[in-house]
């Protein structure tokens, strides 16, 4: 035997233990990342609430029992804020139906045209009254999103109208009418649609909805006139961040790859955009706007977009006025009616600076309740048991149970007043 055979012979025990203990190591590893990264050790809990003890507070957190009850997000990634929210991104929802709806058109003052889907309820409500719920979607969202069209459906069988504003210009098959889409903050449309549902069910009170941009519309249009608050019985916002001026700093950090859904959510404004090219620029306007259209085609983040394009559809001299004009923050401390802010902490889009605003705003005001869970991520709050997600979401039913309660306080309000009682005794004794 030679000598190099001899050395084979003596080292080649010891190979199989050595790559076991590689792969144990690289075993190890990877199920760190998965922990990490889906933050399975993360407990699950009851939402952190602000607000003030009033009765009608204590009355709607014990009838929204979801509220104040645990939220169990699926097992294996539902504590993912991610996760969460790539599959709402990508999916919306899980078997999502599909509500039938009209859609409306209303002509606007300069020349746009509005477009809403309006929902009759499929049942009775449990108070007997003619509710409508006015939602306000997301950034470039529309009534036929998964998400919305899942809320609308549960909405509607819980005896609820449902009134859904499309974004102006998020509808591939709707032409626009003028030089001008939605923008972060423009309230017109919704206050369009609002004065639409008022005029047709003189008898109709209403809940107001938002989610995320949409959130930031309607707590704006709510606060820009007092009178925008009539026959509105309360309102929710889901997954807003308040304030662009201050988070627009916060989208240029890559911690929680804020960075990276920046990109993605440029990236598809910038498709908005380029698919209406030809309604906001116009042939003769083109020339004119070359330079903005080129740094679009470059743009990788809103603030790029904002300022080159978005700010100028409202004649906005700079990029500082645009934002702080647009955000709900300036308005929101106007809001006297019912008011239920919602976010999670592990939202990706929203940094936890943001929070101080509802949180602050909830501790100061007896009509705001301020709700954070631990999980969710934005606008995604699946529930499930460990792999596949149910087909409703915690926010679906938290909305509705909400909604719900405030409707049966004010049903029990009206004989109060009749007897002469206060609104809270009266309530808290049929409690």
């Amino acid at each position: 035997m030679s000598a190099h055979e001899s050395d084979l012979h003596t080292i080649s025990p010891e190979m199989p233990a050595m790559f076991d203990g590689v792969k144990l190591a690289a075993v190890a590893t990877v199920l760190y990342i998965i922990v990490r990264c889906l933050n399975l050790k993360s407990s699950t809990a009851a939402p952190d609430l602000t607000y003030q003890d009033t009765a009608l507070n204590r009355f709607l957190l014990k009838s929204c029992s979801q509220l104040s009850k645990e939220y169990i997000p699926p097992l294996l990634w539902g504590k993912s804020g991610h996760l969460q929210t790539a599959l709402y991104g990508k999916l919306g929802r899980v078997s999502s139906p599909h509500p039938c709806g009209i859609r409306k058109y209303l002509p606007m003052q300069d020349g746009a045209t509005a477009t809403f889907d309006l929902f009759e309820p499929l049942g009775d409500h449990q108070t007997g009254d003619d509710i409508t719920m006015v939602i306000c979607p997301g950034i470039g969202n529309h009534s036929e999103k998964h998400y919305i069209r899942t809320f609308v459906d549960y909405a509607q069988k819980d005896g609820y109208r449902c009134a859904v504003l499309n974004h102006l210009g998020a509808l591939p098959n709707i032409e626009l009418t003028s030089p001008r889409m939605f923008t972060y903050g423009c309230t017109w449309e919704f206050a369009a649609m609002v004065g639409y549902i008022k005029r047709a069910y003189p008898q109709t009170q209403l809940i107001v909805v938002g989610f995320s941009l949409g959130g930031n519309i309607v707590c704006k249009f709510l606060g820009e006139n007092r009178v925008n608050q009539e026959r509105v019985l309360c309102c929710v916002s889901v997954c807003q961040g308040y304030s662009a001026l201050r988070a627009q700093e916060t989208f240029l950090q890559w911690d929680q790859f804020r960075r990276f859904y920046n990109f993605l959510m440029a990236d598809n404004m910038k498709k908005i955009i380029l698919s209406h090219r030809h309604s906001l620029f116009g042939e003769s306007l083109l020339k004119k706007f070359e330079a903005d259209l080129n740094r679009l085609y470059i743009a990788t983040s809103l603030t790029q977009i904002d300022d080159n394009i978005m700010r100028k559809f409202h004649g906005y001299s700079s990029l500082k006025e645009y934002y702080e004009k647009e955000s709900c923050v300036h308005y929101i401390h106007n809001v006297d009616v019912p008011l239920l802010l919602v976010n999670a902490a592990d939202d990706p889009l929203v940094h936890d600076s943001l929070l101080a605003i509802p949180r602050t705003l909830a501790a100061k005001k007896p009509n705001v309740i301020f709700a954070l869970t631990l999980h969710g991520g934005h606008l995604g709050f699946f529930e499930g048991d460990v792999l596949f997600p149910q087909p409703l979401t915690w926010m679906d039913k938290v909305i509705v149970g909400y909604a719900n309660a405030m409707c049966q306080w004010e049903k029990q309000k009206a004989p109060c007043q009749a007897t002469h009682l206060t609104g809270s005794s009266c309530v808290e004794a049929k409690g």
